[in-house]
């Protein structure tokens, strides 16, 4: 039995049952596939059912406002995802007539989809002769044929899409596809896979010669930076007791794009009440404040992809009402970081 056969009978019998294999829908596809990039199957399943509950069509994703799209995403990070995700659903309805497109070239037009969510769209959907070439597809084939080249060069990238390629199920080029990744995603894991019970176990190179947990090799990140936040929460309380705030939205081409959050001011390190200037925040400058109060005495430690973030949230208090204020309440209707979102459950305004 060929390697291509023996992973489809394996995943026959052990396949997952997710809600998106339920469907041929390149709309449903490629939804799902953006969501899991960078999730797992666990987190990204609610979100996918949320998404397609609340736009069943890509016509409906496209005629929807960022905001909600970006609400909706609340949690999953990588939020340039989401705005992709809108982005593409209007490609669709502008230069493809509303119809996904079917083939592996014209996927590859939509924003933010490249060779990995092409190539599965493609094949899931329309079985083009497309190999698919994710972390669980690097780990296998890595393993399996025992290859050292690391899989994040250039030259392993190019070495892996064509061993794929040559390895791709010619007549079930979809289910196979699904298959390899499924088999890296519950067989062969990261971390103590299941090698005695693997149905690949007598031909595995890697295990033949004891270097499974050494495999796949991947070369080492750039150095981690740094960044100190600040954020200031300014708390009016009114008349009826109802508590106010302010939230600004972030612009520019950073991390977490025309999300919502408090007036920040960014250091370049750890700083006391004495480092902070609250006149370098223009929005705060007309308050009639009180003295503000250090929330959390030790960082929130947030870590992103290249980045780690150590915020600090200073309550600001406030005497009287103040411009572009918001009810408290309507915190929970903004899409937000998830660093804030923990803060807003904590803080109970």
């Amino acid at each position: 039995m060929t390697f291509s056969a023996k992973i489809l009978s394996w995943y026959t019998e052990n396949k997952r049952d997710l809600p998106w294999r339920a469907s041929l829908d390149p709309y449903k596809i490629w939804l799902s596939e953006v969501i899991l990039q960078q999730t797992r199957v666990a987190q990204g399943t609610p979100y996918y059912l949320r998404f397609v509950e609340k736009f069943p069509t890509v016509q409906d994703l496209a005629a929807a406002d960022e905001e909600t799209i970006l609400k909706l995403w609340q949690g999953l990070g990588y939020y340039s995802r989401a705005r992709n995700l809108h982005t593409a659903a209007k490609m669709v309805m502008n230069e493809f007539g509303g119809t996904f497109p079917s083939s592996y070239k014209d996927l590859l037009r939509l924003k933010g989809v490249g060779d990995y969510t092409a190539s599965a769209i493609s094949s899931i959907c329309f079985n083009e002769q497309q190999a698919v070439v994710d972390g669980n597809v690097y780990r296998v084939l890595a393993r399996y044929f025992n290859i050292a080249t690391p899989i994040n060069s250039t030259e392993g990238i190019k070495y892996f899409k064509k061993l794929a390629t040559e390895l791709l199920h010619k007549k079930h080029a979809g289910d196979y596809n699904q298959a390899l990744m499924e088999f890296g995603a519950i067989q062969c894991v990261p971390a103590n896979p299941y090698c005695l019970h693997c149905p690949l176990q007598d031909s595995c190179k890697g295990l033949e010669r004891g270097a499974v947990k050494d495999l796949p090799v991947k070369l080492k990140k750039g150095k981690v930076k740094k960044r100190y936040f600040n954020y200031l929460v300014p708390v009016f309380t009114d008349g009826n007791n109802a508590k106010h705030t302010l939230l600004t939205q972030r612009k520019g081409k950073g991390i977490w794009q025309n999300l919502w959050e408090f007036p920040l001011l960014e250091s370049d390190k750890e700083v006391g009440t004495t480092g902070l200037d609250l006149n370098k925040i223009a929005v705060l400058q007309k308050m009639n404040k009180r003295e503000l109060f250090l929330y959390n005495n030790t960082s929130i430690v947030h870590k992103l992809s290249h980045q780690h973030l150590y915020a600090k949230f200073w309550i600001v208090p406030v005497n009287e009402s103040f411009e572009n204020s918001i009810d408290a309440k309507k915190l929970a209707t903004l899409p937000v970081p998830a660093l804030l979102v923990n803060f807003i459950k904590a803080f109970k305004f």
